[in-house]
């Protein structure tokens, strides 16, 4: 079944102004805005600006601008934050949820990155 993108999610609201955020980076394809419900002293999400709503749905149709100009925008996201290991920061972590099992909230492509303290184990063992 294709993929049936929702305009009125909360990241398409934002995209068209409708509902405020704090940006920390806005590029042709991207926006970048703070977590209103920080999991870690840094939790900024970055979404792209097109209609997706996951990450494989935008790996397999964006064209090549977006996933180009989206990927380099998490890159300058963690190298403001100061959070790239490659420039002595102490790391982060990206994370995309998709789907029912990947327990994605808002039906639009969208990245966390984590930092600021040690995130903890990957996945938590099921109980």
């Amino acid at each position: 079944m294709p993929y049936t993108y929702d305009d009125q999610n909360i990241f398409a609201k934002i995209l068209r102004g409708e509902i405020p955020c704090t940006k920390v980076l806005e590029t042709d394809h991207a926006l970048a805005f703070t977590d209103i419900s920080p999991k870690a002293p840094h939790h900024v999400l970055v979404i792209p600006k097109g209609p997706y709503v996951c990450h494989d749905h935008f790996a397999l149709h964006a064209t090549d601008a977006e996933i180009v100009d989206f990927t380099r925008a998490i890159g300058k996201v963690c190298a403001q934050l100061g959070v790239s290991p490659g420039t002595q920061g102490a790391g982060y972590r990206l994370i995309s949820n998709a789907g029912t099992d990947g327990v994605q909230e808002v039906p639009h492509l969208h990245v966390h990155i984590l930092a600021g303290r040690n995130i903890g184990p990957m996945v938590m063992a099921p109980s």
